[in-house]
């Protein structure tokens, strides 16, 4: 009976227990954003220089060279089981390379079927009782990126993110952090970035609404309520190489590898108890300046073949394409979620405006 009362909400890390700090927490902010950076399987940490560049490495808001840009990003996320959006603005501030920046973010599940009530306090199913509810994730991200003492080799960025989460009548949370992220630029045309997520830890504040989610049959409490509770977010670090090479003078090709790192055991390639690495790679083959391939690998895991029970190396290939026509872009991508050769595609669309005059 008790698996009547299971609902989605669970899967969102609520727990009884008193865990504070959470190896899986808000990571829709890990998801990235823009077609590109998704296509190249986040391969943009040392490359990313637009209005995308918050949700990757903000050090790279440096290279918005216009009055403005503005961008929005629409996806349907696991062949449309969640929907994924994202709109940013960011404009230049003086002519010494600051560049500020807002972004929001949602990812959002809706229909969710709440069966919490299904049954009444004596035991009876009632199928009237069934409702359904959204599960959403919001976030603001206010970006700003500059050249420290005028240093033309050196970007450096930071993003404070404001986060509220909600799960139907049944919890909300609030929470903030920081980002730092530099790219430094040297002499050979080689790009070296890096970015420290949720820099200070990520600080969320849960609160439980105790009535909604818990019920009681024939005297027996199930869906107990956890009880409100402060999660913190740990650090991850994001390492990107990169360099543009002139193949001729239609076509280049800029390539990326790095690493990502979480400080915590997670089911990456490389697992320790105090940090986990995983490798990605990417590329971007331009023609023009007009007409961009793009090609990547990421989230390399062990898991186990449930056929066989023994394990195997999973990862999430992705690809996509994209179009410029004076300051218009229009980018495409698409990537498997790489669980066991899993079927499920998700599909990103990404738009970016580049408008007004250079910057001197």
């Amino acid at each position: 009976m008790k698996k009547l009362f299971m609902v989605i909400l669970l899967v969102s890390g609520f727990s009884s227990e008193a865990q504070i700090i959470r190896k899986y927490s808000n990571e829709f902010l890990n998801i990235g954003a823009g077609a590109r950076g998704l296509a190249m399987g986040g391969a943009v940490i040392s490359n990313q220089n637009d209005v995308y560049s918050p949700m990757w490495n903000p050090a790279g808001l440096v290279g918005v060279d216009r009055d403005w840009q503005g961008a929005a990003m629409h996806a349907e996320y696991f062949e449309s089981i969640a929907k994924y959006d994202y709109i940013a603005y960011a404009k230049p501030l003086d002519n010494k390379g600051g560049v500020f920046a807002i972004s929001l973010v949602r990812l959002g599940v809706d229909n969710i079927l709440n069966t919490t009530q299904l049954i009444d306090p004596e035991g009876n199913i009632d199928y009237d009782k069934i409702t359904s509810f959204s599960q959403s994730d919001y976030a603001a991200l206010i970006s700003y990126a500059f050249h420290p003492n005028d240093n033309q080799k050196l970007d450096v960025g930071v993003n404070a993110k404001l986060v509220y989460r909600n799960v139907g009548k049944f919890a909300s949370g609030y929470g903030f952090g920081f980002d730092i992220g530099a790219i430094y630029h040297d002499d050979n045309g080689w790009n070296y970035g890096a970015v420290l997520k949720d820099a200070t830890t990520t600080v969320n504040f849960w609160t439980v609404n105790q009535k909604e989610l818990s019920a009681v049959v024939n005297g027996e409490e199930f869906n107990p309520a956890p009880k409100d509770k402060l999660e913190l977010t740990l650090p991850k670090l994001n390492v990107g190489l990169s360099r543009n090479f002139e193949i001729n003078r239609d076509l280049e090709l800029l390539p990326e590898a790095g690493v990502n790192i979480d400080f915590a055991k997670t089911a990456a390639l490389i697992s320790t108890d105090f940090a986990s690495v995983t490798p990605y790679a990417g590329a971007e083959l331009k023609f023009q300046d007009m007409v961009f391939v793009r090609v990547g690998i990421n989230k390399f895991q062990t898991v186990t073949d449930i056929e066989n029970l023994k394990r195997k190396v999973s990862f999430q290939p992705s690809a996509g394409i994209g179009i410029k026509y004076q300051g218009l872009t229009l980018d495409y991508a698409i990537t498997n979620s790489g669980i066991g050769g899993s079927n499920f595609y998700s599909n990103f669309f990404s738009l970016k405006l580049d408008m007004g005059n250079f910057r001197n």
